[in-house]
């Protein structure tokens, strides 16, 4: 089976809150679906639905073949699921909470402690396995969290912020971790961090008030930015004006803003395209044809920040409008 989880029609009201808006999602076998939104977007109301721990108002959620309302046991086992803050009994150390994960999970002997190794060998917590989870730092407490959801080796594994609070090293472990392990299992994270998306997501969605927005794969979304096909140079600070009014007489080219200034008399222009062409030829004819000397040239992939304050403050401007 290669649709591991397939969501229909999902709403979430409380009361007279609509959390979650008629969202439809599928995520198949290999795939790692980042699951963006500003915060209140309704990103861990759907995860908790998904995997069962809150009921849907109405909709139809599908984990693995098994309905998560109507056969929640068969489907839960497929899950494994680090919610928000990873909650864990605070008194007790990684090794006697893995053992009762385990046990919950019904593992038992050899194949519990194997699940235990792994696990512990995978987050790299030897380090603190009889440390009390109370005393541990912000970032061990997460990777305790992951642990327990990879612990049965689930096909589904449904993330909320893995990396949070994670020190630079532990996002990359984590996030090498998860393309790791993403061509056997569907992988959804939810997270703030757009720099995750490019670094082990192969499709996003973005939610906003409730309702998808998006979805698309990275390089899709990044097309959205203004600034995708941008390039961005730097030269003498003479020279700008001269640089900026021939960058601006292209046809290809939207606009030209200047991105900074620094401290050496350079100066840094970024040409805007239009309708996100490829401009990286035509000023390089002009770079040659004026002999401009230039101290750098790069060519922008879309800035992921903008395309999402664009797509969310749309959002959040229609519906203002609506209840106007």
């Amino acid at each position: 089976m290669d649709k591991l989880i397939e969501v229909k029609g999902l709403e979430k009201h409380f009361g007279s809150l609509i959390a979650v808006d008629g969202i439809d999602l599928e995520v198949r076998r290999g795939e790692v679906l980042g699951f963006l939104g500003p915060n209140g977007a309704g990103k861990s109301t759907s995860m908790k639905m998904i995997t069962g721990f809150l009921a849907p108002t109405s909709g139809s959620i599908s984990v693995c073949g098994h309905d998560v309302w109507s056969d929640p046991i068969a489907a839960k086992t497929c899950i494994g699921y680090l919610p928000e803050g990873a909650p864990a009994y605070g008194e007790m150390t990684p090794a006697s909470f893995l053992e009762f994960i385990a046990d919950i999970r019904g593992l038992r002997g050899k194949e519990k402690s194997n699940a235990i190794a792994r696990a512990v060998e995978k987050i790299n917590l030897e380090g603190v396995l009889r440390q009390p989870i109370d005393t541990l730092s912000k970032g061990f407490k997460r990777r305790v969290g992951l642990a327990q959801a990879i612990l049965h080796d689930p096909e589904v594994l449904i993330l909320d912020e893995p990396t949070d609070g994670l020190d630079p090293n532990q996002k990359h472990e984590v996030r090498s971790l998860i393309k790791t392990m993403a061509e056997q299992k569907a992988i959804i994270i939810s997270t703030h961090i757009l720099e995750e998306v490019d670094a082990v997501c192969t499709r996003a969605v973005i939610i906003a008030k409730g309702r998808l927005l998006f979805s698309g794969t990275p390089i899709e979304l990044a097309e959205h930015s203004r600034y995708y096909n941008a390039v961005t140079l730097s030269i003498a600070r003479d020279l700008e004006t001269a640089v900026e009014q021939t960058l601006r007489s292209l046809p290809s080219v939207a606009s030209v803003e200047t991105a900074s200034q620094s401290e050496n008399e350079l100066v840094r222009l970024t040409a805007i395209p239009a309708q996100n062409e490829s401009i990286v030829g035509a000023i390089h004819n002009c770079i040659r044809e004026h002999a401009w000397q230039v101290d750098e040239l790069f060519v922008e992939p879309g800035r992921l920040d903008e395309v999402f304050r664009t797509i969310t403050t749309e959002a959040h401007a229609t519906s203002e409008e609506m209840r106007t």
